[in-house]
Parts: C-alpha cells; structure tokens; sequence
C-alpha cells in the first residue's frame, strides 16, 4: 500500500471527499459528500463542508484539494462558478487553517486530468492529451508527454459568440434541453476548435455525462481519437490526492 492522502474535490454544487492510496490511484474509502446550496454556495458553507470531511474520516495527516478556478501557488484567481469571494483567497490558511492540517491545491480539472493520466484513460499515452470535464461548465487538463500544463480552463474560450462552457457544457444541455443528437453536435464543433489549435493525440470525455457516451459518441466526427474517461465520479478526488506532489 502506497501513501495515504485525504482527497477533496470542490464542485460548484457539492464537496466530495475520501482516503486515497497514491502508490494504486484507488480509493480505500468510501466516498463522502456534503451538498452545498445551488452555485454558487457562500464561502463559509463550502469551507464547513469540508471541516466536515475531515472530521468524518478522523484525518490527521496531508489533504489534497481540486478547485474549481484557477490556482497559483495555492492562490484562487477566478470565481467563474463560485462564491466571488474566493478570489485573492490562500487555499492552505483557508481551509489548512480551519483543521490545522497541511493542505495542498490544485485546479479541479487538473486534478481531474492527473488522476486519469497516471490511471486511468490516458495512462502511458505520449504526445498531447487533453481531458475535458463537462458539468456545471467545462473545465480541461492539458498534458504534453505526461507534463501538466496547469490552469488551462478551456471552457473560458471565446466561442459562439459567447465562452464555450456557456454553448456546450451539461448544464446548458439541460437549460435548453437540447437532444443528445443537437447537444453532440455543439460539442463537435467545439472538439473541432480545440483540435486546431492544439492538435491533441487524445481527448477524454469526463463529467457525469461520460457515463453516456454511447449516447452521442456518433455525434463526434473529430479527426481526434475521442473516449471517455475511465475513473468516473473519483477522478476528482484521486486527482486532488495527487496534488500534495504536485
């Protein structure tokens, strides 16, 4: 058995958690959740919620956290789909300060993306590989030869006239409730853009949605090899486990 690592994964609707054995990429818990109000939920539920957490598993030791924003040196730059409050805010005297325990962060999707990379969908794939996570929006991981490119919220570009996460994302499938055939095709066209501007070797699909990729797999006529991710609802925790070496 490898490291121990409490894992937390901050989503706009929900803070999920539990225990994660680094050297297997496996959780040796069951997973824990605390909902939190409609996004985007006040800073103080958020960070209750994960006190919760870790006063449910008893932990004591380093704890992992993706984020939903961009993460510099622990630092929260963005509040796309969180409490506006976050932004300037330090990760580990926030939540590190409220359970005195080391605390380490990095970009949800990136954590996300690292899971499923040392893992699961993308393990041992060379060139560029590229996870997108679709849910509340649309946040990505980028790897070059196993290197993580941090921070690159690809949901943020500029597309239809809007940013993408606003044309194509789960949530606005649901908004406008759109078909899976009508929805496929607005993800298409966005795999299309991001194809010619990084020319990625894989594009893994992650989110809730992933679990129906059967659905509108034949929606996606990319010329980029395009599968689901394979670690469904715990890559976000692995992953934030994983940030204590990144």
């Amino acid at each position: 058995m490898g490291k121990k690592v409490l894992g937390i994964d901050v989503g706009a609707s929900a803070v999920k958690g539990g225990i994660v054995d680094l050297g297997k990429g496996e959780m040796i818990s069951e997973r824990f959740k605390i909902k939190t109000a409609s996004p985007p939920a006040p800073m103080k539920e958020v960070v209750d919620a994960f006190a919760k957490i870790v006063e449910h598993f008893d932990w004591k030791g380093e704890i992992g956290i993706g984020f939903p924003s961009l993460v510099k040196n622990h630092v929260i730059y963005t509040a796309s789909n969180v409490d506006k409050a976050w932004i300037g805010q330090d990760i580990q005297k926030v939540f590190g300060g409220r359970v005195g325990l080391p605390v380490f962060a990095v970009n949800d999707a990136d954590a996300a993306g690292l899971a499923e990379r040392a893992f699961g969908g993308g393990q041992g794939k060379q060139g560029t590989v590229l996870l997108l996570t679709l849910g509340t929006g649309i946040g990505s991981a980028l790897f070059r030869n196993g290197v993580l490119i941090p921070n690159t919220e690809l949901g943020h570009l500029k597309f239809k006239g809007d940013i993408a996460e606003k044309y194509c994302s789960s949530r606005i499938k649901e908004i406008e409730n759109l078909s899976m055939k009508k929805w496929g095709g607005r993800l298409n066209n966005y795999l299309k853009h991001l194809d010619r501007l990084f020319s990625p070797d894989l594009i893994l699909i992650g989110g809730g949605i992933s679990r129906k990729f059967d659905k509108f797999k034949d929606y996606l006529t990319v010329d980029v090899e395009v599968r689901p991710a394979a670690m469904k609802n715990i890559a976000g925790i692995v992953g934030a486990a994983m940030a204590v070496n990144v």
